[in-house]
């Protein structure tokens, strides 16, 4: 039987692709980071870090840094790539996270919420750790893109389907979970968010360079969707009490 998204066996091979490939290194990640913003100083929670290289551009830019993830593998990774001062912790986005409350001026989820079933802990629990006035940055399949992928012929329904990565020649048996854009904005307010700002980025110069078919792809269709929450002023008032 097929283990799905076995990232403990497969966290090197995940790592070495993803270093420098069109779709983290050179489309996601940039677009993530230029909706963070100006990290100097600030106290950044990277949720689901994997291999940490997100992680270590935040620090590169100033941020003091907290990576979380559920792969022992890819933090074991994360710990080579980061070294000794950057804090990480094996954590499960679908529990109570192991970090006291508005510890963090950001909280950043980059391609880890479509792994998740149930929104509502997960973004209640990034609300607990902000400080006031705190936001949160997500990146996450398209829905619309991954409804086509699943096959289903489903857009509205929230489900979860199967897909096959190769990365570095390895086939990983991946799940994850689809839901459609209303769903999001409903587990956003929910949680006590605001939508502070959508993207659907077209792809960079870096793109270009690397792959002038990628570029023409990603300038017609965006594989990611990607989020700037707040936390409302009413619910940050109830949340203190």
């Amino acid at each position: 039987m097929a283990t799905f998204n076995d990232y403990d066996t497969y966290a090197s091979a995940y790592d070495a692709d993803i270093e420098d490939n069109v779709y983290n290194a050179l489309y996601e990640r940039p677009a993530t980071l230029a909706l963070v913003g100006d990290v100097a100083g600030r106290k950044v929670l990277d949720a689901g870090c994997g291999s940490g290289a997100l992680s270590q551009a935040l620090a590169a830019a100033g941020a003091a840094v907290t990576g979380i993830d559920l792969s022992t593998g890819l933090l074991a990774i994360a710990r080579r790539r980061l070294g000794p001062d950057v804090p990480l912790i094996r954590a499960d986005l679908n529990q109570q996270l192991p970090i006291r409350s508005s510890a963090f001026d950001a909280v950043v989820a980059s391609l880890v919420m479509h792994y998740v079933h149930d929104w509502s802990r997960p973004l209640t629990e990034f609300r607990r750790v902000l400080v006031p006035g705190g936001y949160v940055v997500i990146s996450t399949h398209h829905p619309f893109v991954d409804f086509r992928l699943a096959g289903q012929g489903d857009y509205l329904g929230t489900y979860e389907f199967t897909e096959e990565w190769v990365k570095s020649g390895e086939t990983f048996p991946m799940k994850f979970w689809h839901r459609p854009l209303h769903a999001m904005f409903d587990a956003f307010t929910a949680a006590g968010f605001t939508v502070e700002r959508i993207s659907e980025p077209r792809p960079g110069a870096g793109v270009r360079d690397r792959s002038p078919e990628h570029f023409e792809r990603l300038s017609r269709e965006a594989p990611f969707i990607f989020f700037t929450l707040r936390v409302r002023e009413d619910a940050s008032a109830s949340w203190r009490g």
